[in-house]
């Protein structure tokens, strides 16, 4: 799955890159899968706005992804691999033995056909799960759990991927797609193989029409504005505006906002790289 060019017939489409879908199947969702999606607008409860540069969108329907992989030691097999309007990865859909159906992430190279498995006592195959205490050093993982039986919560995007570096008693060392590296409880479970679509990077939507059916209205930049609406506007002509920071004042540059405090700051072994 890759990305194509398209010709420049429109002035939109003169700079598109767009996914070619290319092994994904063509098929309705699993109805039995879907919930519906309220939006907000960025509105509170009193319709004031409280988050900017949203709105609009096309309509949406949620999947429900089995981010647990609940099913243990029943074969599940591969019926499609599809598209998700609501992240940037594709999903996959299984047919357990057992007549149940569920989502779930697509690894890279998971075709339809294809058998997958959850367990304390599986093989380390691609789209298997299993604890990252029964996996060799080196496999590289996806859909992270932090804490035992509570899903999978880290490398779930497009191309994501850990790699199980070492292992100890309690803990496993994991290489983070930032470049952290960060120990796991080893009773955590994890998914073998990279996410799917790794190629979203590529993308370029082309135009900003295509932005708003995603759901994001236009966004002004701080330069552009008077010193009483931003802490970078104000100045004669095209000014830089001073160090890059937020509406607010915050640095949005160079200026580390993790809590040192934070509990699980014993966990990290070395920061990611700058």
């Amino acid at each position: 799955m890759g990305v194509k060019k398209l010709r420049p017939i429109t002035p939109g489409q003169r700079f598109r890159v767009a996914p070619d879908f290319i092994g994904l199947t063509k098929r309705k969702p699993e109805k039995s899968l879907l919930m519906p999606l309220k939006r907000t607008g960025g509105r509170n409860n009193t319709g004031k706005m409280t988050m900017r540069h949203r709105g609009g969108g096309h309509k949406k329907r949620f999947r429900i992804i089995d981010f647990k992989r609940r099913k243990h030691n029943i074969p599940g097999v591969v019926q499609s691999i599809a598209y998700d309007p609501m992240r940037t990865a594709y999903i996959a859909l299984l047919y357990y033995v057992d007549g149940e159906k569920a989502y779930i992430l697509a690894p890279e190279g998971l075709k339809p056909g294809d058998r997958v498995l959850a367990g304390v006592d599986v093989a380390p195959e691609l789209g298997h799960a299993l604890p990252m205490k029964a996996m060799p050093t080196g496999t590289v993982v996806h859909n992270i759990e932090l804490h035992p039986g509570r899903g999978g919560v880290m490398a779930r995007g497009a191309g994501a991927s850990a790699q199980l570096i070492a292992k100890a008693e309690k803990y496993v060392t994991l290489k983070l797609p930032s470049g952290e590296r960060r120990l796991v409880l080893g009773d955590c479970m994890a998914t073998v193989g990279a996410v799917s679509n790794s190629s979203h990077m590529n993308a370029v939507l082309g135009k900003a029409g295509r932005k708003r059916w995603l759901g994001r209205r236009s966004r002004v930049r701080g330069v552009a504005m008077n010193p009483v609406d931003h802490p970078m506007g104000g100045g004669e002509g095209k000014a830089s505006g001073g160090h890059p920071r937020s509406r607010t004042g915050l640095y949005a540059k160079g200026q580390r906002t993790r809590n040192s405090k934070k509990h699980s700051q014993k966990l990290i072994i070395s920061r990611r790289k700058k």
